[in-house]
């Protein structure tokens, strides 16, 4: 087992396991556009966001991002249902997708790293709303075009905190 997982491997890794989930859970064509780092920003949004956590001797946080439009294409292809808003049928869908493109990525990384975890997904959807991480680390931003709109997978990796430290003796 390695112990480094540089930003390369892991948008490459990206790339693969959401390819693989939207053509085959979704049958839906999606072209990856140039990956970037983002630094902890309070910019508003509005659509659809969902988070997985992760952990083991690497933590961290998976996360899907598109508008409330894109979700429901997704949630469409994927329930073989037309959503013209988003619904619950829509944010469950979301977060189950999101379980499988994380969930994927996991079984990868875990290859490096040894057994993860991961936390149930949590969906959040509406206009103007911020989201941020405490931790204040960089995420590998890996977008994706789709024929009506875009798709962000965020992903955050950082060492796990020595199980030992002081709050454990």
């Amino acid at each position: 087992m390695t112990k480094t997982l540089d930003q390369t491997m892991i948008v490459d890794a990206v790339r693969g396991v959401t390819l693989e989930v939207c053509s085959t859970m979704l049958s839906l064509d999606i072209q990856f556009e140039e990956a970037y780092t983002e630094t902890q920003s309070s910019s508003n949004t509005d659509g659809v966001v969902s988070f997985v956590g992760m952990a083991g001797s690497r933590v961290g946080t998976g996360s899907l991002a598109c508008s409330a439009e894109v979700a429901c294409r997704l949630a469409s292809s994927f329930l073989m249902t037309d959503f013209d808003s988003v619904n619950d049928e829509v944010l469950d869908a979301f977060g189950e997708l999101t379980n499988m493109v994380i969930g994927n990525l996991k079984s990868q990384v875990e290859e490096h790293f040894g057994p993860m975890g991961l936390s149930i997904p949590t969906v959040i959807c509406g206009n103007n709303f911020s989201t941020r991480s405490l931790s204040h680390d960089e995420w590998t931003v890996v977008p994706f075009r789709l024929e009506c709109g875009r798709l962000e997978v965020k992903i955050c990796f950082k060492a796990a905190p020595d199980a030992a430290g002081p709050w454990q003796k």
